[in-house]
């Protein structure tokens, strides 16, 4: 999986809204607030199946109803189309 340029990446973040860079790395970052923890959980859970088909995981945090993410391809050192795959169908989500 080769990483995206710069141009790139700021191209794919048109497209997804909530969407930003990490300011310590080449990774996307976004957080999710819900009613509570089960529907935290339940999006983790929709996210994780997806994740898997891909076999592209993503880093993240849960605490309570904050769900917080971040998107890069270890192996190809930053940001791929597999986390703006992945980023999109998260948004499709919400």
């Amino acid at each position: 999986m080769t990483k995206l340029t710069d141009q790139e990446i700021d191209q794919a973040l048109r497209s997804l809204p909530g969407w930003s860079r990490c300011d310590n790395r080449n990774a996307l970052k976004n957080s999710f607030k819900f009613a509570d923890f089960n529907a935290a959980f339940s999006f983790m859970t929709s996210i994780a199946l997806k994740a898997e088909k891909m076999n592209h995981h993503p880093e993240w945090s849960n605490v309570y109803n904050l769900v917080e993410i971040t998107l890069t391809t270890h192996s190809a050192a930053g940001v791929t189309a597999n986390d703006v795959k992945l980023a999109n169908f998260i948004n499709k989500l919400i």
